[in-house]
């Protein structure tokens, strides 16, 4: 024993290395109760909750512009592009 360790600071040491191997003990066992009362979930289950997720984008849209639709639509981008700084 260490001269300049005093007793209690021995106990304290041992008291703790107890408790913290009782708390392994407990969380393993704890685990393995989960687990094989299926609690946990299996590696690659599927989210019940949420919904599926769709493999594409949207469909893309397009609608033809008339002459006249164009032109006001330049008109706008030249104005908008000349109100900037």
């Amino acid at each position: 024993m260490p001269e300049h360790v005093s007793i209690s600071q021995l106990i304290g040491v041992a008291v703790l290395a107890l408790v913290t191997v009782i708390w392994a003990i407990g969380l393993i066992r704890l685990a393995r109760r989960a687990r094989a009362a299926g609690l946990l979930r299996p590696r690659g289950a599927v989210l019940r909750a949420m919904p599926d997720q769709r493999r594409s984008g949207p469909v893309v849209e397009s609608v033809q512009l008339t002459p006249e639709e164009r032109a006001a639509f330049a008109g706008l981008v030249r104005q908008f592009s000349d109100s900037r700084p």
